[in-house]
């Protein structure tokens, strides 16, 4: 799936190992989609660097993500998890 917006909010990076020893890290950063009636969605990105520093605050993207729910204590959890990110407009910059 696709969704435009303008990176409005980035997450903190967390990282550490897994049980079989692998090292991983997660982040995220938030998007507000244009329109008459703005929707603010929030994105995680599993061990991929290269798409956190495409998600700068200011720049206009367009994001491929994927949503994954998942069940724990009977209640389910959805995360949509971003894959890609294009840069539409870059941020801007004070000088």
């Amino acid at each position: 799936m696709n969704i435009k917006g303008k990176v409005i909010a980035e997450q903190p990076t967390t990282s550490g190992t897994s049980a079989q020893g692998n090292e991983w890290s997660k982040g995220g950063f938030v998007i507000e989609t244009d329109g008459q009636y703005p929707k603010k969605v929030a994105f995680e990105v599993f061990n991929k660097p290269d798409v956190l520093a495409s998600a700068q605050i200011g720049a206009g993207v367009d994001v491929s993500f994927d949503i994954e729910s998942r069940e724990y204590n009977g209640k389910y959890y959805t995360t949509l998890r971003a894959y890609k990110v294009e840069v539409t407009a870059p941020a801007a910059t004070i000088d």
